[in-house]
């Protein structure tokens, strides 16, 4: 029924259609003169067109999707083309892709979504049920079979946690099947068949499922044909490429292309990696089966099923028994003792006759004929003979490989295997078969043509009988060829297997042998080995371009060879076309039973049927694609395929692409858009059509394809085809096809190049000896440099096919040659300097006769190539290699008429100029650097001498010489000769030569990057001179008049420029044609002096070494960092190796003048490490010595000052192997002076020590605080005088003589003090420690310097502020570029710190604030000077008080160490902020000062005793960043002092703390007033009983526990305050508003606090504070409060209990 289309499209207004996106139709076959395709008529420009059986689908702009054609889910709706229907349902939907299947409609949305409509008998709409069309009687439970608008169908990946919904960007249909590619390049299938890909036996399947085959590949493009799918999907990546080797590199990167022209060449492959064989699944139910089969059809749809099915007999997807039940393969081992009776039972004819009404009656067995069921094609009659049984058993054992009785076995469960058993278990048997093809190499074999495929069956999967009784039956008939590839083919010798051998995810798939080549040992050149194979796909990409490196994947029904797998057999799953490997397809088309795929080389292969010619050559049918037969010069870029023919879209001799057809002529059927719908009751009986009377041999060119414009696009499905085209308006389109059409062409020829040219004579043995090594290493670069300009141009090319059929939806600006230059550009570059390296070298000379020799009489194919007659042969191969170069003119052509089409002030008219004039000054350009290769060649060929042989590189090109005495040596002798070459890349000067002899005596080069060339602009002399720069030498050169000066002076700045690529690196001021004066560039020294042969690479400066950069020497030395004039000045890296160790010194810091000079750290081969300063290489200020054998476990550490490499002043020496350690003073490398030494059994000296020994007058306390003040000889040593105090006060003095280890002899006066004498002389050594110790303010001055000298500043001298605070900002900047790892954190702090403070202004509340915060930061910051000295003094303070130097005679020592820290760091931080008042002062603050709230801990303490007003001293400002630090060390010490009280405090706290709370508060004589009655707990209030513990005072007794958390004495009085608080607000809750503390009443109940608070070394707290509070701290409310904490101490001390 054809009915007037209401929603037709057409404009209503009559506004002319659109010269974009015009759509022609015509019918197949058709090809008269006489014939104008129809025109669809629409308003918007035409998008994409897709044609299915009997009906269309049309994408305009917008997103709108049209309909024409027989429309049977629209109620038999017939719509012509020429007024298509608006699918109204999609029309907000914006629809980018359409797909037609047999009778089945998809669309895509831009935002991923699939709409699905048509006919779902089989599923391939992917509904169950969105309100379709059913039949009344004998429909499935699922499904339904008409989806008559378009549906949405959600493509879910479950794989994934949470699911996800897959965005889809196009979609393919078959005749029951349809295929899904999604943005991540993964296939979804949904349907009936084994064409789907699934591992599944149970269809339809009708959900999106994801090919699990292709998981991890790259799918590139999905197409459907009746019951096959291919896939393009991308070639993996080389495994063995080796990035090191240049020829490896070569062959990994060209094998795509020179894959195809060595495609003869093929790896063998292991089968056991592979599944060879598959066949149909299918597994169904009663009632809820395959709806092909077991469902009633529309005539239309039956009659066009059979019409469309495979010329030969194609398997049924499943086995029916009488119960309508599907027999499976496993069923067949089963039920063999009943064979016979099986097999005849199914072949009994099933009969579905047809009602009136379109309904069908339930099949019956009956002897009808075969023409009444539409199944009759695909069994035998039941008076055919049975089956042997033996003969099936036999097939099915040899097919599987095992016997009926093994299968059986195993049970029907595990028929169903998984993806990666199944191939295992079909392997060997296959490979049998596959072998067994092959074993016959009989003519008879090779030339019979057989149209009849073997079908075979795997053990895991249902096949038909009939394919089995066919299969034994041809067995048993006759044996006359065992092949299952097209015997037609042509094959090579050593191509002796089946090369469609399937992938699996696991194994990958097979290679190709490497085609590169390589220059062996022997100077041959040859193929890699074997056992090196490479990937066929391209390198990744990033340019956006297609990829030629592909492969091509394809399954299902494959009766009539259209999978191309060289056999007859359906596949289950993808498997890879071997022999389409590296043929660099780009687009693929299937049709109802063939398929094609087009290459990059716009060459087109076809396989599959060609009944009716549609392959394009007379192989009928092929099994293996095969190309086309198309006329020489023809370039094909789009392909489609319908049910019986092929249309081919190439470049015609015009600009006006060309159409040719292939297949029947004429056809039966009219055309759809002018007749009736066909009849209902017309059916077909074949299972294929017969071969047409009258088809196509090959391509034939459609006359009327000129008359509909510039085609972008051909279409074909069923019996119609299709042309998108463009008129050509303002040029734009005729433009755009010449750029690709000339592209195509190019890439074609530079292909033939590579095949023709490069291939024969790479593969000869002659080739290196006939050009020689040099020469063969630049050959093999040139043909590399070919191969990737190739690859570009080809992959460009396709690209550029993209953009023509896609040009309303491209903008112009996209194209490769504009938004990827530079990659043009650069292959350019590369190719051009190729060729002029392999020129320079002579290469050509000797590759001509090498062509000749190789070539021989075929030389007719080089001036093919080359476009040129053999008059002109000498220069051929120049001429050739040098073509490609003028493809750069055509882009350039190119973009200027596209510009054309632009108005000028159009960003597109300005991109398209910008790049036009890009090509075409790199046109310019390399075509000179053609002439200088060709100027360059000439000079060597003139001056060819040995000398010259040294001095020629491939790389080099001569840019001017003096042989004309046109320049010369200032001051040269009379009868001197010189002669002045000036190459691209050097000035060579050669002296005593004869240029007009070609004679050199010697030679000096001159890299041009580090030469500096000026003219002398002195005219006194009046000389034409230039003077001329080296790093070891410098001369001035006369010319002979100013022109030639000028000359010279131009030539060499230009040289020099170009050396440096475009201008050196450095910032100073450049001139126009000049090269810069400060670069980067690498230099060899030569000459005599402590540069000799060494290599320096980095910055230069006018000549001298300036800059960062690395020197290396021969002999092992290297430095790496800055250099100044020459020398190693700043920061930097040097190794030296030490030849007696034969170990490296390593040195890193601060050199200057080329010496060691500054801080740094020196790890010496003995294992020695030094940190410190230096001067003049010495060691020398502040430093430390580690030394030992290994640095992690030194015997000795010094640490103090050195003067000219001594240790000199006062340092610490910790001797680790004796464990004693010295503190004092030193002189030349000894200990000299007065000094400290501990041991670590306890001794403590102190005194004089003398030429390393203890000499004179000292203090020698032990452990148990026996003392002896007297006369030392020598270490531990007593001789003279002295007084023996011992621990008990008794005394003994006299002379003394021995070693007080080992005992002492005495002559003297022992007195024993009465007892109230005891106590005053008891500890009276005390008052002689320290008499002989070096003060603290004289101890690390070498620190202090060094801070000094990092400001800038000389402490001898008067400082300058301004001069420190730009050193620091330069520090912390130059830091901070140099630690790239640096955090956020840090980074923000070195931000804060590299400003410049206001330090000048007067100080106020806020700005003391201000410098508080900016000293915490300064001095957490390594990289700033204060930052440096904190981390040092804390570093000598824990190398003096830790370990052996844990001494408690120390602590006196170590806490006026920590004062002389502040007072001297103070002095330096009020030089850098003038305006701080002296220690001790009042700083006044406003009223309501915003400051407070940022005020610390010490100023709030301040405020509350000094009133209004902050108290300026060095504890508060630098304390809480320095003791925090040293407070591990100095606690220790102040714990062991007080260890002796702490013994006894510990003791009672214990004992008190056993008793019940209101026990102890009595005991302690607190008043009853106080004693709380309840406690909260969770805020509930509970009694306090008499046997409760630890339930009183609970915040305070908490509070008083952080006293141990802190480390400031600020801090710890800030506890106690805190303390007194929380008690006094207890104790206010229980008595009146106005209450008063006296002490009487606040010790005890205090005491009961500091009982339960438990603190360990409470003593040690008390002492810290009290030694190291600030002075305006120890008045008013917080000292009465730490005296009251002094108090407790004291008594819990000596409290008794009764």
């Amino acid at each position: 029924m054809e009915i007037e289309n209401k929603e037709s499209p057409v404009d209503e207004q009559g506004t002319p259609p659109t010269e974009r996106g015009l759509l022609h139709l015509w019918q197949a076959g058709v090809t008269s003169e006489g014939l104008c395709p129809d025109r669809v008529l629409l308003s918007r420009p035409i998008l994409q067109a897709s044609l299915g059986a009997y009906h269309g689908l049309i994408l305009a702009q917008g997103g709108l999707v049209y309909s024409f054609g027989q429309l049977p889910w629209r109620q038999g709706l017939c719509v012509p083309a020429a007024s298509p229907l608006l699918e109204s349902s999609l029309a907000m939907q914006m629809v980018v892709k359409i797909a037609a299947g047999g009778f089945h409609c998809g669309a895509v949305t831009e935002q991923g979504g699939v709409y699905m409509w048509g006919e779902n008998s089989a599923g391939q709409c992917g509904l169950t049920d969105k309100g379709g069309i059913h039949g009344k009687r004998g429909l499935p439970d699922r499904g339904t079979l008409f989806i008559p608008e378009p549906s949405p169908v959600s493509v879910v990946d479950n794989e994934v946690l949470p699911t996800v919904l897959v965005k889809v960007v196009e979609l393919a249909c078959g005749m029951e099947h349809t295929l899904a590619l999604s943005a991540k390049h993964e296939l979804w299938a949904w349907g009936s068949g084994c064409q789907l890909g699934l591992v599944t036996k149970t269809f339809p399947v009708w959900r999106p499922q994801k090919v699990e085959h292709l998981a991890g590949r790259h799918v590139i493009q999905v197409v459907c044909g009746g019951y096959h799918s291919l896939a393009l999907v991308r070639g993996l990546p080389s495994q063995n490429y080796d990035a090191q080797n240049p020829s490896e590199g070569f062959e990994a990167r060209q094998q795509p292309d020179y894959s195809a022209i060595e495609r003869d060449e093929l790896i063998t492959v292991d089968d056991a990696h592979y599944c060879p064989l598959g066949v149909e699944l299918a597994e169904v139910t009663s009632g809820k089966g395959c709806l092909r089969r077991s469902m009633p059809r529309r005539r239309l749809l039956a009659a066009e099923r059979l019409a469309s099915a495979s010329p030969a007999s194609e398997a049924s997807p499943c086995l029916y028994s009488e119960s309508q039940k599907p027999v499976h393969a496993s069923d067949l081992g089963n039920r063999m003792p009943s064979a016979t009776t099986t097999l005849d039972k199914m072949n009994q004819p099933f009969q579905a006759e047809l009602e009136p009404d379109g309904q069908a009656e339930h099949p019956t067995q009956t002897d009808s004929t075969d023409k009444a069921c539409p199944l009759a094609g695909l069994r035998r009659n039941k008076k055919s003979a049975p089956c042997d049984e033996l003969a099936l058993q036999d097939f099915l054992q040899r097919l599987s490989g095992r016997s009926l009785e093994e299968q059986g076995a195993r049970g029907a469960g595990e028929t169903n295997s998984s993806d990666d058993s199944y191939p295992s278990s079909v392997s060997e048997p296959s490979r049998d078969l596959l072998e067994s093809s092959y074993e016959d190499d009989s003519p008879v074999r090779r030339n019979t043509n057989s149209n009849r495929g073997v079908s075979m069956l795997c053990s895991s999967a249902p096949v038909c009988v009939e394919e089995v009784r066919v299969s034994i039956e041809e067995e048993a008939v006759g044996r006359k060829s065992s092949s299952l590839t097209d015997i037609t083919l042509e094959e090579s010798p050593e191509v002796k297997r089946r090369c469609s051998l399937p992938g699996t995810p696991t194994h990958g798939t097979p290679r190709y042998r490497s085609p590169g080549y390589r220059i062996s040992s022997g100077g041959r050149m040859t193929k890699r080995g074997k056992g090196r194979t490479q990937g066929v796909g391209l390198e990744e990409a990033r340019d956006g371009m297609p990829h030629l490196g592909t492969e091509v994947w394809s399954w299902g029904r494959g009766m009539e060879g259209q999978l191309g797998h060289g056999d007859h057999l359906p596949r289950l799953q993808p498997l890879c076309v071997k022999s389409l490997t590296g043929e660099q397809v780009v687009k693929l088309a299937a049709g109802t039973h063939h398929s094609l795929a087009l290459t990059a080389q716009c060459q087109v292969y076809s396989w599959g049927s060609n009944m009716c010619g549609q392959l394009g050559h007379i192989n009928s049918p092929a099994t293996i694609p095969q190309q086309a037969k198309l006329t020489e010069g023809i370039h094909v870029w789009d392909v489609s395929a319908g049910q019986s023919h092929s249309l081919l879209l190439a470049d015609g001799d015009c600009v006006q692409p060309i159409i040719y057809y292939c297949g029947q002529q004429p056809v039966s059927q009219p055309y759809l858009a002018k007749t009736e719908r066909s009849s209902q009751g017309q059916r077909l009986c074949q299972r294929s059509p017969n071969r047409a009377e009258t088809y196509t041999v090959r391509p034939l060119l459609l006359p009327f394809c000129m008359e509909m414009g510039y085609v972008s696009g051909v279409f074909s499905g069923g019996q119609m085809c299709a042309a998108l085209a463009d008129q050509n308006v303002m040029g734009f389109i005729s433009a755009s096809h010449e750029l690709a059409s000339k592209e195509r062409q190019q890439y074609c020829w530079l292909y033939n190049i590579s095949k023709d040219i490069l291939k024969p004579l790479l593969n000869k043995e002659s080739t290196c000896s006939s050009l020689g090594q040099p020469c063969s290493r630049l050959f093999l670069s040139l043909s590399e440099s070919l191969v990737h300009l190739s690859a570009l141009t080809g992959r460009h090319s396709v690209s550029l096919t993209h953009f023509l059929q896609n040009t309303q939806r491209y903008d112009v600006t996209s194209l490769p040659l504009l938004v990827h230059a530079d990659l043009f550009m650069d292959a350019y570059k590369e190719y051009c300097a190729s060729v002029g390296n392999f020129q320079v070298m002579g290469g050509f000379q000797s590759l001509h006769k090498l062509s000749v020799e190789c070539f021989g009489k075929q030389q007719d194919v080089v001036f093919r190539l080359c476009g040129v007659d053999q008059a002109g042969s000498t220069e051929v191969m120049v001429v050739l290699f040098y073509l490609p170069l003028q493809h750069l003119h055509q882009y350039s052509r190119s973009l200027l008429k596209l510009a054309a089409c632009y108005d000028v002030s159009t960003p597109e008219y300005m991109s398209l100029h910008q790049g036009c004039s890009q090509y075409e000054s790199l046109s310019l350009s390399l075509w000179r650097s053609r002439k200088e290769a060709e100027a360059t060649a000439l000079f060597w060929k003139t001056y060819s001498t040995k000398t010259a042989d040294l001095l020629c590189r491939p790389e080099r090109r001569v840019v001017c010489e003096s042989s004309n005495r046109g320049l010369t040596l200032q001051n040269a002798g009379r009868f001197s000769s010189h002669w002045f070459i000036l190459f691209n890349d050097v000035l060579v000067h050669t002296q005593g030569t004869i240029p007009s002899k070609s004679l050199f005596s010697s030679h000096h080069v001159y890299p041009l990057t580090c030469l500096w060339v000026r003219p002398v602009t002195d005219d006194s002399s009046g000389l034409s001179a230039i003077k001329v720069t080296c790093p070891e030498e410098s001369f001035t050169l006369v010319a002979s008049t100013p022109q030639e000066k000028n000359k010279w002076l131009h030539a060499l700045n230009q040289a020099v420029e170009h050396a440096l690529g475009g201008g050196g690196q450095g910032s100073s001021p450049r001139v126009t044609g000049v090269p810069a004066v400060s670069r980067s560039a690498s230099y060899t020294f030569t000459g005599e002096g402590r540069l000799k042969d060494a290599h320096y690479s980095g910055g230069w400066l006018a000549g001298k070494i300036h800059g960062r950069g690395t020197m290396k020497w021969p002999d092992g030395r290297s430095y790496t960092g800055n250099f100044k004039n020459g020398l190693e000045d700043g920061y930097g890296e040097c190794v030296i190796l030490n030849k007696l160790l034969n170990k490296p010194d390593r040195y890193r810091g601060h050199w200057k003048e080329g010496k060691i000079h500054g801080f740094g750290t020196y790890k010496y081969a003995s294992g020695e490490v030094y940190e410190g300063c230096f001067y003049d290489g010495q060691r020398h200020g502040y430093g430390m010595l580690s030394s030992g054998k290994l640095t992690r476990t030194s015997s000795s550490v010094f640490i103090g000052v050195w003067v000219h490499d001594r240790k000199t002043g006062y340092g610490v020496f910790d001797d680790i192997t004796r464990g004693e350690k010295y503190m004092g003073l030193w002189l030349d490398d000894q200990k000299q002076g007065n000094a400290v030494v501990v041991t670590q059994f306890g001794l403590y000296y102190e005194g004089t020590f003398r030429d390393n020994k203890m000499n004179g007058t000292g203090l020698l306390i032990s452990e148990d605080d026996t003392s002896f003040h007297g006369e030392f000889s020598e270490d531990w040593a007593v001789s003279g005088k002295g007084v023996l105090t011992l621990a008990n006060g008794d005394c003994l003095d006299g002379l003394f003589s021995g070693e007080w280890t080992t005992g002492l002899k005495v002559i003297g006066t022992y007195t024993k003090p009465i007892h109230y004498e005891h106590d005053s002389k008891d500890r009276g050594w005390q008052l002689e420690v320290g008499r002989y110790k070096v003060p603290a303010e004289q101890r690390w001055q070498c620190v202090f310097e060094e801070c000094w000298s990092r400001l800038g500043c000389d402490p001898a001298g008067t400082p300058d502020r301004s001069t420190a605070w730009e050193k620091i900002a330069v520090t912390i900047t130059a830091g901070r570029r140099e630690s790239p790892d640096l955090s956020r954190s840090q980074s923000r702090v070195l931000e804060h710190l590299e400003w410049i403070p206001r330090h000048g202004e007067p100080i106020t509340a806020s700005n003391f604030s201000n410098i508080r915060r900016y000293l915490a930061k300064a001095c957490d910051t390594p990289l700033h000077p204060l930052g440096w000295l904190v981390e040092t003094l804390v570093t000598v303070y824990r190398m003096t008080y830790v370990g052996v130097g844990s001494n408690r005679r120390l602590l006196k020592e170590a806490v006026q160490e920590i004062r002389s820290y502040l007072t001297r760091i103070f002095s330096i931080v009020r030089f850098l902020f003038p305006g701080l008042p002296d220690e001790g002062s009042l700083i006044p603050s406003p009223p309501c000062s915003p400051s407070s709230a940022v005020l610390s801990t010490h100023d709030r303490l301040a405020n509350t005793s000094q009133g209004s007003g902050q108290v300026v001293s060095c504890s508060s400002l630098l304390l809480p960043v320095l003791l925090p630090r040293l407070y591990p060390p100095l606690f220790t010490l102040y714990c062991l002092e007080e260890e002796r009280k702490e013994v006894v405090y510990w003791e009672s706290i214990l004992r008190l703390n056993k008793q019940p709370d209101q026990s102890l508060l009595s005991f302690l004589e607190v008043p009853e007033k106080f004693w709380p009655v309840s406690m909260s707990v969770l805020g509930e209030r509970r009694q306090i009983l008499s046997t409760s513990k630890d339930a009183c005072f609970i915040p305070a007794v908490e509070t008083l526990q952080q006293i141990s958390t802190t480390f400031t004495p600020s801090d710890k009085l800030v506890v106690i305050q805190r303390t007194f608080k929380e008690l006094t607000q207890e104790v206010k809750s229980s008595q009146v508003d106005n209450f008063l503390w006296s002490m009487d009443e606040l010790i005890p109940l205090f005491i009961y606090v500091v009982v339960r608070a438990r603190i360990r070394n409470l003593g040690a707290e008390i002492c810290l504070i009290e030694d190291l509070m600030d002075p305006s701290l120890q008045h008013g409310e917080l000292g009465m409060m730490f005296t009251t904490l002094k108090a407790c101490y004291f008594h819990i001390q000596h409290e008794k209990t009764a």
